[in-house]
């Protein structure tokens, strides 16, 4: 085995090297590449994201808004009543240094957030806008409202069975709950589901968390500065992301509890000017969100359509019931699995309700003009669709547009931003996929070595190519993820709420006390 183990490593560091050297070659096969992957992986990708039939509603989505809705009734509503108590553990209040664990209550949430904070809350959003008009904002908010239980949920479950080793070291998350849990309940297929999350959790790593992250953060960057080749981007993020991540949770968390608030505060820092400056528009705007999401303002689609892309980009966004999360909070301090559970239900707030509705907000007010003032409705372009652009951009380019139309100098913080979110995105993602890559093939500081410079090698390979079909399989398998997590959290949720009833009545009868911090 350990044989194996170095031989594999050696191949992947060969791989690291040589790989910027074929980069320009790989790019010429591409559609060789492209051709052949879709054939083999197109209907794995058709299944994970199909409609419901009749509907043009993704099974996915209203799998992830099912699961949502029962935990929250499940639970009572614990994202609103619990939501002070969560403020007061992110600040430390209650937490104890002798816990077990590796970071603070604060660098995990940081670390999780930076997994789901990126791209989708810039591109996707406008995105959902654009099709489904200013009332899909309003399905965002109640499905990001709706996730936090969710990722409470899976949170709790996370540290409740992760695996504690004595140089206090830790891992955790689905694969470790679905198994031990499964166990523990007497029911059977625990192994195989957790195997089989695990596969999928390092997929979507190398791909969605890693792949597409890079080549995205190439196309902003040539935007800005001038085309050149994608595997020096490639190289240089590589070669950061490596320094990051080769210091274990730690060192990562230590970069993301730095990074995540200065690109939050630097982008909603952004949007709070452009609405400020704009502030006659705000109510206007709440208005024209309220108003669509139950008429659809003359989008196509109408309500059904602002109802489908609300939910839709809330879920690919906060990632609430894909289990990623679980994976970064299990790392935490503190002997009190609940405690991190209300902690992560601080996530889909943030990503979701705040970042992306701000960003709705802006593109919609920049939108004043190509609503018809007489009936307040969307104008519809010859194919029915709803017109949805500033100078005719859409997506991110839209977004940059928005902000551009009140802070002339913004699409050049936008790069900043989306480098930013990349990075910070890939280091975390990188974290689950090894979590998932040590639970196969053991723990070990050779056979975490060997998946983080495959990982590293992704990097190059992401930004210097553009597959397609591997991006679209590998999005495929994060969603997969929460087929498997969700399917396993029927199932435990019962251990969540013991854990639930026998904190809150200590935390009621005072046995539960705030540490006094130097």
């Amino acid at each position: 085995m350990k044989k194996i183990k170095e031989s594999l490593c050696t191949a992947a560091v060969f791989a690291m090297i040589s790989g910027p050297l074929f980069a320009q070659e790989t790019m010429g096969i591409d559609e060789k590449v492209n051709a052949a992957f879709a054939k083999a992986t197109g209907p794995f990708v058709s299944t994970i994201f199909a409609p419901i039939p009749g509907t043009s509603f993704p099974w996915i989505v209203m799998w992830l808004v099912i699961a949502a809705t029962v935990f929250t009734l499940y639970f009572s509503f614990v994202q609103f009543r619990y939501f002070r108590h969560a403020i007061q553990l992110v600040k430390g209040d209650y937490s104890d240094p002798n816990d077990a664990g590796e970071v603070s209550h604060f660098q995990a949430l940081a670390t999780a957030l930076s997994g789901t904070v990126g791209l989708g809350n810039i591109a996707g959003v406008a995105v959902a806008v654009g099709i489904g008009g200013p009332g899909a904002t309003f399905w965002m908010i109640l499905a990001g409202l709706l996730g936090m239980a969710s990722k409470f949920t899976e949170c709790t479950l996370g540290v409740k069975f992760r695996n504690e080793y004595e140089d206090g070291s830790v891992s955790g998350g689905p694969m470790y709950y679905i198994s031990k849990g499964f166990k523990q309940r007497g029911l059977p297929g625990g192994s195989i589901l957790a195997v089989l999350f695990s596969v999928f959790c390092i997929l979507g790593a190398l791909g969605g968390g890693n792949m597409f992250q890079a080549n995205q953060a190439h196309a902003q960057i040539s935007g800005i500065v001038g085309d050149y080749p994608g595997w020096i981007t490639g190289l240089v993020f590589a070669g950061v992301v490596f320094a990051v991540i080769v210091g274990g949770i730690k060192s990562i968390a230590n970069v993301t509890e730095k990074v995540v608030p200065f690109m939050g505060v630097m982008y909603v820092g952004a949007a709070a000017i452009i609405l400020i400056a704009n502030y006659d528009l705000i109510g206007w705007a709440f208005g024209q969100i309220f108003a669509g999401a139950f008429t659809g303002l003359g989008v196509a689609g109408g309500f059904v359509g602002a109802l489908i892309q609300g939910f839709k980009r809330a879920a690919f966004s906060n990632e609430a019931g894909v289990g990623s999360a679980a994976i970064a909070h299990s790392a935490v301090k503190t002997s009190e699995p609940i405690t991190e559970g209300f902690v992560s239900l601080l996530e889909p707030l943030i990503d979701t309700v705040v970042i992306c509705t701000m960003t709705a907000l802006v593109i919609i007010i920049s939108q004043q003009m190509i609503i018809d003032e007489a009936t307040g409705l969307y104008m519809l372009n010859e194919a029915g669709s709803a017109i949805a652009t500033v100078d005719g951009n859409t997506g991110v380019a839209l977004t940059s547009a928005a902000f551009g139309s009140t802070i002339s100098w913004f699409p050049y913080v936008l790069a900043i931003a989306v480098v930013l979110f990349a990075f910070s995105t890939m280091i975390s993602w990188s974290y689950y996929g090894l979590k998932a890559w040590t639970y196969l093939f053991g723990e070990g500081k050779t056979t975490e070595l060997i998946f983080k410079v495959i990982f590293c090698v992704f990097i190059v390979i992401g930004a210097a190519a553009s597959l397609g079909p591997v991006i679209d399989f590998s999005d495929a398998a994060i969603f997969a993820m929460a087929v498997v997590n969700i399917f396993a959290l029927y199932f435990l949720m019962g251990f969540v709420r013991e854990e639930l009833h026998s904190y809150s009545s200590r935390l009621r009868d005072g046995v539960i006390k705030k540490f006094a911090r130097s």
